[in-house]
């Protein structure tokens, strides 16, 4: 996956958290408002996931500011979360709204690369990604990385855009993802490029059978896509091998 904000010599990893940075005082405000909210739900679909497989302590990388670490800790009163992301802008974010809730001491927030976690192997019950995988430099060594620090037996729960299947509601969503998200979000964030590249790295990422297939070469087992919304979601569950 090649695509990238800016389309300077830079690394896609180093663009990408430069346009994380950029965008992030608007980004709660324009996530919600372009996904009519419906973002919210996916995530407590997500949340109804790991749940299953009652963690204790659960990393969500590329956590951003925060939304699904929140939601994480809201459901699961006993566990540990914590949150990384290669954003400093995202995260101070995050942490601005965990001192605003009360939930400093809930859930941790630390910079971190997704594709070089420090932390040490199976230290995790389950890990979670919203919407974060496509932006990883190397998207395989990314969900290896996964894979290490996540225990045998856990879970990991990926919630990611996707193109849909049928032909005319997928007319529609790129017309709305093309056009409008792009001339929304730049006007709103002074980045119009960083709302072009959101959809156009949601057209380069492999379709759900294929990702699937990914995160077994990963070390994943079960692995299984959850259709959200019509197609413009998945919800990839996968275990770790024993």
């Amino acid at each position: 996956m090649n695509v990238k904000p800016y389309h300077t010599q830079r690394s896609k990893k180093e663009e990408v958290r430069t346009m994380f940075d950029h965008i992030a005082p608007h980004y709660d405000f324009l996530n919600h408002v372009l996904s009519f909210n419906i973002d919210r739900l996916w995530r407590r679909h997500v949340v109804n996931e790991v749940l299953r497989g009652c963690p204790r302590r659960v990393l969500d990388v590329a956590t951003g500011t925060g939304d699904l670490a929140f939601e994480l800790v809201r459901r699961m009163p006993g566990a540990e979360v914590t949150g990384v992301d290669l954003s400093a802008g995202m995260l101070d974010a995050a942490r601005r709204k965990a001192a605003a809730r009360g939930l400093k001491e809930r859930v941790a927030f630390v910079q971190g690369d997704a594709e070089r976690l420090d932390f040490g192997d199976a230290a995790f019950d389950a890990a979670t990604v919203a919407f974060g995988v496509r932006n990883f430099g190397d998207l395989d060594v990314g969900l290896r990385e996964l894979a290490r620090t996540i225990k045998p037996g856990g879970r990991v729960v990926i919630l990611e855009f996707s193109r849909p299947r049928n032909r005319w509601f997928r007319a529609l969503y790129e017309w709305y993802a093309f056009r409008v998200l792009p001339f929304v979000g730049g006007a709103v964030s002074h980045d119009r490029q960083a709302y072009a590249y959101l959809p156009a790295s949601v057209g380069e990422f492999p379709a759900p059978a294929e990702f699937v297939r990914r995160l077994e070469r990963a070390g994943f087992v079960g692995c299984r896509a959850r259709s959200q919304s019509f197609g413009i979601a998945q919800i990839y569950v996968g275990q770790r091998s024993e």
